[in-house]
């Protein structure tokens, strides 16, 4: 496949997801590095819905690391349960939130982020991973974006 995204910003959310996983899902086909895949899918999810930051925070021992993102800088180290991403690991769910202000335990990575969601990537029942996306907008986030986002790191435990 080319590295070129063919979106059409006309459909809806819904609409531009069924239009975008099938890309990723061709760009990381038989690509065997991690690395590249993450950072690939970071790419194409914030260049299809412009995204204030969109990146993967990695396992390793009692933290999540980061790892391939697109955005301004970000928190390095998050703890087991700790912010949106550490509590999201630590329950292994999908967590949605409209404002990270009533978050309790919020790390503000940045001011600018308003709203957040953060999904796991299970393998073989272990958390590996995290998705972790975030917007400049309040409430920016719904289950077209869970369900979505959800299937894509589905598929992205394979890589794993």
């Amino acid at each position: 496949m080319a590295e070129e995204l063919l979106l059409d910003t006309t459909l809806t959310k819904a609409g531009q997801y069924r239009q975008l996983l099938p890309q990723i899902e061709a760009l990381t086909t038989g690509e065997p590095d991690l690395t590249a895949n993450l950072a690939n899918t970071a790419a194409a999810l914030r260049q299809a819905f412009g995204f204030f930051w969109v990146g993967f925070y990695l396992v390793k021992g009692d933290e999540l690391v980061l790892g391939p993102f697109q955005g301004p800088i970000a928190c390095t180290r998050i703890r087991h349960g700790k912010g949106v991403c550490g509590a999201s690991w630590a329950q292994a769910q999908t967590l949605l939130v409209p404002d990270v202000e009533q978050f309790p335990g919020h790390i503000a990575c940045s001011s600018d982020s308003k709203s957040e969601i953060v999904v796991p990537i299970i393998k073989n029942g272990l958390v590996v991973a995290v998705l972790d996306v975030d917007s400049d907008q309040l409430n920016d986030f719904d289950h077209d974006d869970q369900r979505a986002l959800e299937q894509l790191m589905l598929t992205a435990s394979g890589w794993f």
